[in-house]
């Protein structure tokens, strides 16, 4: 089974795009040069969900149906909204918000790829292969709330970005917050496949 691309997700991207290059275009007539990076980067990360699906197509990996489209909303939320718009810095709960949802959807993601890529067999029981599930899945959404962190503290070292602004207690608490997303998430998950 093949991916699509999503045509929700197109339009999301086409029209977070036109926002960012205007915004690319208005800070270069203003001469205002501080987010251009941002901007740029933002406009680049947007391509990323398209491009891990023409991947993921060559490889035959199957994803979520809806990975593109939240995928594009949440690069623009966390990119444009939260440094842009400097809403981690103007709401307090905006951080913890977007690793509580990347959390609970990482889990879904990483549920999808262990059922559509391992092969039941007789010798695995449904209560060793929902525990497998489990234990990858949530494994899954904190590596990549981990790889996330790494992400803010190199854009604060290499492009002086104000990413992980909190220091250590932003980073812990971000992580901490996935985790719980994550953990909630897999708890939904076991209790729905134990009584299916």
């Amino acid at each position: 089974m093949k991916n699509k691309n999503s045509n929700l997700a197109i339009v999301a991207a086409i029209l977070f795009e036109i926002i960012l290059i205007s915004g690319v275009i208005f800070n270069i007539v203003i001469k205002e040069w501080k987010d251009l990076y941002l901007y740029f980067m933002t406009v680049i990360c947007i391509a990323f969900p398209f491009i891990i699906v023409k991947l993921a197509n060559i490889k035959r990996i199957v994803l979520p149906s809806s990975f593109q489209l939240v995928s594009v909303i949440f690069i623009f939320l966390a990119q444009y909204f939260g440094e842009i718009m400097q809403f981690y810095s103007k709401l307090w709960w905006w951080d913890l918000l977007l690793h509580g949802a990347f959390g609970c959807y990482a889990v879904i993601v990483g549920f999808h790829l262990t059922e559509e890529t391992i092969i039941k067999t007789k010798e695995v029981t449904q209560t060793r292969f929902i525990i497998f599930v489990l234990i990858f899945s949530f494994s899954f959404s904190i590596t990549l709330g981990v790889i996330w962190e790494i992400v803010e503290f190199l854009g604060d070292y290499f492009f002086k970005t104000d990413m992980v602004n909190g220091g250590l207690e932003d980073t812990i608490t971000d992580l901490l917050i996935n985790m719980l997303g994550s953990f909630i998430v897999c708890l939904i998950y076991y209790r729905r496949r134990l009584k299916a």
